[in-house]
């Protein structure tokens, strides 16, 4: 499957696993897990000749340093993004002291005065990889990197999860834990 191929089956395993499961007769546990079968299924209906080892591969291949996706045993879910109602659930952890996030110039003027808010997503998203959080500041613009006080502010009560390697996850971030990244 040629790599543009792939982009396209990792935007509609997002639009499945994300947003709209329902639309695709599936049902999401409490995790955000949905048997793999079921989900190669729903894709077929969309995608001919698409196959288990194809949705593995988005899985292993796609921006892997985002891993958008994660399989354990014979189940996939999104590891993050989602607009569901039901929230996913993540484990709770000690955030390192500096987190960073991206945003864009329009953006973060707003961000600085009021904090990180979830917007539409279910979490405030946050990485200790600068690049990654620069080029997520990129879609929408020119970037600006934000740092984020994590140790201070999980020491003050706010609460961080895990995603995945890449992403760590926060309910909000109040504005005072936030300052422009200086290079």
């Amino acid at each position: 499957m040629a790599n543009q191929r792939l982009v396209r089956l990792s935007k509609l395993l997002s639009l499945i696993l994300r947003h709209e499961p329902g639309r695709f007769g599936l049902e999401l546990d409490a995790e955000g897990f949905a048997p793999l079968d079921e989900v190669v299924r729903a894709v077929q209906s969309k995608f001919d000749g698409v196959g288990e080892a194809d949705v593995i591969a988005v899985v292993d291949t796609v921006e892997p340093d985002k891993r958008r996706f994660t399989i354990v045993d014979r189940d996939i879910r999104a590891n993050y993004g989602h607009s569901l109602e039901a929230r996913v659930e993540h484990p709770q952890v000690e955030p390192p002291e500096l987190l960073c996030h991206g945003t864009n110039e329009a953006a973060a003027p707003v961000v600085l005065r009021e904090g990180l808010a979830p917007m539409k997503r279910q979490y405030v998203h946050l990485t200790s990889d600068r690049g990654l959080a620069e080029r997520v500041g990129a879609r929408r613009g020119t970037p600006v990197l934000l740092e984020v006080a994590a140790g201070a502010a999980h020491r003050d009560g706010i609460r961080f999860y895990r995603a995945n390697e890449s992403f760590w996850l926060a309910d909000a971030v109040p504005a005072r834990y936030l300052k422009r990244a200086t290079r």
